[in-house]
């Protein structure tokens, strides 16, 4: 307890000296695209609480001063939200740095980056075998909609709206994605169109409102909300969809900020030769 004491004083004090270091005690500069990652656990640890805080920061004032509903993340959210999405898909190749680094974290950021590192790898694993395919982008639909429909199809159909974000981050980045699966699923909510006859409610497998409505759909005939492992199996028949699904549900419904940090990452994909490149956001050519 008290070593554990000692590595979060020297992180909070890392972490305020690089705040005190600019005149006037000044908020940090929201990092560049490219920005380094340390890949020293003790100054990536306190690089990460320093980029945790000061995302959760640019969440509050979009949330109290700009218009979810409407638009999309201001520049700082993006910025920050890369940064942090960089820095757990770096720990989630990584085993090792990933545990050396975690155990210097606060303990809610260190549970937080646990399920998220764990389910970035469960999804690189459920994807390994996947053929290389074209990849098509598009903006989302605002959050504060987004929101507005998972509450709708949980009075509706008794799904948790911390689900339905999750599935919709996992299927196609809360819509992003555009293009079809490497086995035909369709839509923003990934439907085989055979399973969207049977469970979309007569909607557009294309639009978010419907995609989630069709989703909450099935996965209430499918078992939810009693049973959510055995829904999300018959929506995907993988254990690795199911735990990554679950992580993230579970740190959406825990922690209110998660879904505006979620919703404002940017989307990776395979590269030729190994590794991953991204195809969305800020600084690309």
């Amino acid at each position: 307890m008290r070593e554990m004491f000692l590595r979060l004083l020297v992180a909070a004090v890392a972490a305020l000296a690089l705040v005190l270091a600019r005149p006037g005690g000044a908020a940090a500069v929201a990092p560049e695209p490219s920005a380094s990652i340390p890949r020293e656990p003790r100054a990536l640890a306190t690089r990460l609480t320093l980029a945790d805080a000061s995302l959760r920061r640019a969440i509050e004032a979009w949330r109290l001063h700009g218009d979810p509903a409407r638009g999309q993340p201001p520049h700082d959210v993006i910025l920050e939200a890369l940064y942090v999405q960089r820095v757990l898909r770096t720990l989630s190749r990584d085993a090792r740095l990933a545990g050396l680094t975690t155990r210097r974290l606060a303990p809610p950021l260190a549970r937080s980056t646990r399920e998220i590192t764990l389910a970035l790898r469960d999804l690189r694993r459920l994807s390994a075998g996947w053929p290389p395919h074209r990849i098509r982008t598009g903006p989302p639909e605002p959050l504060g909609a987004l929101l507005g429909y998972y509450r709708e199809a949980q009075r509706r159909f008794g799904v948790g709206r911390h689900v339905l974000a999750a599935v919709n981050l996992v299927e196609s980045s809360f819509g992003r994605l555009r293009n079809h699966s490497v086995a035909g699923a369709r839509g923003p909510m990934q439907f085989m169109p055979a399973t969207w006859r049977a469970y979309g409610l007569g909607g557009n497998i294309d639009e978010p409102r419907d995609a989630i409505l069709g989703a909450a759909n099935y996965l209430r005939r499918s078992g939810a909300p009693g049973d959510y492992a055995r829904a999300l199996y018959a929506y995907n028949a993988s254990a690795l969809y199911v735990n990554a699904v679950r992580r993230y549900a579970r740190l959406i419904a825990r922690d209110g900020a998660a879904v505006y940090a979620l919703y404002s990452w940017q989307v990776f994909v395979k590269a030729r030769g190994g590794g991953e490149r991204r195809v969305t956001g800020p600084g690309l050519r």
